[in-house]
């Protein structure tokens, strides 16, 4: 029987290698959790251990694949984001989120190509280009980070994070293109880069707003039997609404963006069920960029660049982000702790390490120097900024417990209809006590929402196991209080007498 072959592996190979390294990730994903290590920077390593280099020994260097899969990766990730940034919580911080991503993102870009050109000797073509490749930021790595510690940002500083993280990559993406175009055709000017701009922009905007419409409407009213299919139809819908903006010639990630922030704003069908749907594609999506980052990379190439690359890392950290973050919040409201914090979160993520396979793609001189070093950038901020943030957090007193969150919205008015919040205290001769969430049996329609130890506040999972001690908030609709009362033992609502 023949066998199918890709670059003399066959079917099987490709297969077993694959969900591997797909299972090697998700596991790793509880050192994060545990240590507060950054899950990208794990997936990296993972990829580059798969790799030619490393004991998995997968050749992989195709540079064109890698920036296809990036980018349909990158823009589910993107919309994934934005249809979780709440609009009306942002609207209030747009023009500092605005400036963050568009004019801090161009002084990166630029004071960055100006250190590479004095410092680096690279050309000033050149040094502009390495400087929009790494202009752009990853908040999620950020906020994954401070949730394994069970901690948020202020409210202010998380929407204007994301918003900046969400909308800088397009920005990127543009001021990456322009470079190219002047180094490929530097007869033409800057009126096409211009010219560029604005239908990227103009386009990205318009089209994403009446994509998100349209998706909305098509959602409500295309009436497919199984629940299930739905979150599919969305991300179909997506990725189809990606494609078709960039086509046009039009920004697909700032489209992207718009419509998830949209969308995110509205009511339609399922839309708790989609949402879930879409946040394990977009993990998978992380997943799936940084092993094929991770494989593409040649770690002893890394090596050659390890100075400049340091130098670079080091100017951005110190020089590069915070300058366009002091600039960006000239005239607003952020305070100087939350400035600098700002500026040491700036951390590098996929994009720029996407963006750097685009030299390749049109034959500009030392294209592999681009790529190595940008890697190495990235692996530097997610190492040094990533695994500080927690303590930088402390030291610039931005955070609040999660609980503080939760429960300022569980008052009367932002409580869901029909449901009621009961408080459970784990004694001594509680019968739930060591036991696991999962194996409670809770009955359908009841949600454990908190719970405190010893005056630390955990999101409980279903392998939280109860201890004396603890105290447990759940959220429950006033026909499952008899149940739960069996399954938990003695309850109280935070609003009547404590019967306990």
């Amino acid at each position: 029987m023949p066998q199918f072959q890709f670059r003399n592996y066959t079917l099987e190979e490709i297969l077993l290698a694959s969900s591997l390294l797909l299972i090697f990730s998700v596991l790793a994903s509880r050192i994060s959790s545990k240590f507060g290590v950054p899950a990208l920077l794990l997936f990296l390593g993972i990829g580059m251990l798969a790799g030619s280099e490393g004991p998995g020994g997968i050749a992989f260097d195709d540079y064109r694949l890698a920036f296809a899969v990036g980018s349909v990766c990158l823009a589910v990730i993107i919309f994934d984001g934005g249809m979780r940034t709440s609009w009306k919580s942002i609207q209030p911080f747009l023009p500092l989120g605005i400036s963050l991503s568009f004019v801090g993102t161009v002084v990166t870009g630029a004071v960055t190509g100006i250190f590479a050109h004095y410092v680096l000797g690279l050309s000033w073509l050149e040094g502009l280009l390495l400087g929009a490749i790494v202009s752009s930021t990853d908040a999620a790595a950020v906020f994954s980070i401070l949730r394994a510690r069970s901690l948020t940002l202020s409210g202010s500083l998380k929407q204007t994070l994301e918003f900046e993280a969400g909308s800088n990559d397009p920005v990127a993406v543009f001021l990456t293109i322009g470079m190219l175009m002047l180094i490929t055709t530097p007869e033409q000017g800057f009126v096409p880069i211009l010219t560029l701009f604005l239908k990227q922009a103009g386009l990205g905007l318009a089209l994403g707003w009446l994509g998100a419409r349209f998706i909305r409407w098509l959602i409500n009213h295309i009436g497919v039997e199984y629940e299930g299919l739905y979150g599919v139809f969305l991300v179909g819908l997506v990725i189809c609404l990606f494609a078709l903006t960039s086509t046009l010639g039009g920004s697909g990630f700032l489209a992207v963006y718009v419509a998830g922030l949209s969308l995110g704003h509205f009511d339609f069908l399922h839309k708790g069920s989609m949402t879930r749907f879409v946040d394990g594609i977009a993990w998978l999506s992380q997943i799936l960029v940084f092993l094929t980052l991770g494989l593409l990379v040649f770690p002893s190439h890394l090596l050659q660049v390890w100075k400049e690359g340091l130098l670079l890392a080091i100017a951005m950290m110190f020089f590069s982000r915070p300058l366009s973050v002091w600039l960006a919040s000239m005239g607003s409201s952020m305070k100087k702790n939350e400035r600098i914090f700002v500026s040491w979160v700036g951390l590098r993520g996929a994009a720029p390490i996407i963006l750097a396979t685009l030299p390749w793609s049109v034959g500009v001189p030392r294209a592999e120097y681009f790529f190595n070093l940008v890697f190495f950038v990235v692996l530097l901020s997610v190492i040094v900024q990533g695994i500080s943030i927690p303590w930088f957090a402390a030291k610039t007193r931005v955070t609040v417990p999660i609980e503080k969150e939760v429960s300022n919205q569980l008052t009367d008015d932002f409580l869901p209809e029909g449901f009621t919040v009961v408080d459970i205290d784990i004694k001594d001769n509680a019968r739930i006590r060591d036991r696991r969430v999962v194996d409670l049996g809770l009955p359908e329609g009841v949600l454990m929402i908190s719970l405190e130890r010893d005056k630390r506040y955990l999101i409980p999972k279903g392998n939280t196991v109860l201890r004396t001690g603890d105290h447990v908030r759940v959220l429950a609709r006033p026909s499952n209080l008899e149940e739960l009362h069996k399954v938990l033992g003695e309850t109280r609502s935070p609003k009547q007498p404590d019967l306990t």
